[in-house]
């Protein structure tokens, strides 16, 4: 495993841990405010939402990469499948986006079960049709499509994917290398295949994004911990990541509407910094 105590190349912020990722949240930060303060601390790059960007997506890219940094990656396409699915033309402005940017991950929640449906095999073939439709694009964008599998309490209206295992038969039925998976912490903790199932997947991980499980988390989305403040094993689930031959960022995503969004953006940047070189 790569030793982070006094290594933050590695550290990528997700800006959602600051609140920015939805209205009334976080302290407002500009992307440049945002961009300053990463920088400053050694960060090596930022995940931006699209909600931020607009038509500024030129100029943002080229003042991370101003600041020492890269675009990691982009959230997110909108859903490609269940009764909020959107339009094909959302999809390719998402992914004409991340090029914009310069991200090479385009971050995809798959969105829920398709509507008249039961169980999941038609969705999940669904899914392997719309990504398809995407991918020279994606492609020609030289822009990777990662599918993030969600906790199973997400299931029905947010996603059709409920652990790594399942990303990676998607991803086997589409059979390209411009599809891979996304591994969420939040999203993985509690399965225990998932060493065995990432040993299949050299190649296909795309994103690895930390966070913690709180012991009572008291909302579904709302209530992710800061690293070392809740009961996932950050340390086996990072092994078992960099086994299957990823290398990239670790990139930070917190929601915390109750805690981590009320306090100064300067003290959660620190105490990232602290945690991802202690307990990560």
């Amino acid at each position: 495993m790569r030793d982070f105590s006094r290594d933050t190349s590695a550290l990528a912020l997700n800006t959602a841990t600051l609140g920015h990722n939805l209205d009334g949240h976080g302290a407002g930060w500009s992307p440049e405010q945002v961009i300053d303060a990463c920088a400053e601390r050694g960060f090596g790059g930022i995940v931006f939402w699209r909600r931020e960007i607009g038509t500024r997506a030129v100029q943002i890219g080229e003042l991370v990469r101003a600041a020492g940094m890269q675009v990691v990656g982009l959230c997110r396409t909108p859903y490609l499948t269940g009764r909020e699915a959107g339009s094909d033309a959302e999809v390719t402005a998402s992914i004409d986006m991340a090029a914009a940017l310069g991200a090479p991950v385009l971050t995809i929640v798959t969105g829920g079960t398709e509507p008249g449906s039961k169980g999941l095999e038609d969705s999940r073939k669904r899914l392997a049709e719309r990504i398809a439709q995407h991918l020279d694009h994606a492609r020609a964008c030289n822009v990777k499509l990662a599918m993030e599998p969600l906790n199973p309490m997400f299931g029905g209206n947010r996603t059709c994917l409920f652990a790594a295992r399942d990303a990676l038969g998607v991803c086997e039925m589409i059979g390209d290398a411009q599809v891979g998976l996304a591994v969420d912490v939040y999203h993985v903790w509690w399965d225990t295949t998932l060493p065995e199932t990432l040993a299949r997947a050299p190649g296909r991980i795309l994103g690895y994004h930390l966070c913690d499980w709180l012991e009572n988390t008291s909302h579904m989305l709302l209530d992710r911990g800061m690293m070392g403040d809740g009961v996932a094993d950050l340390k086996a689930i990072r092994a078992a990541v960099e086994a299957a031959g990823y290398a990239g960022p670790c990139e930070v995503e917190i929601f915390s509407a109750a805690d981590w969004w009320q306090r100064p953006p300067d003290e959660v940047l620190d105490t990232i910094v602290d945690r991802f070189q202690s307990v990560c």
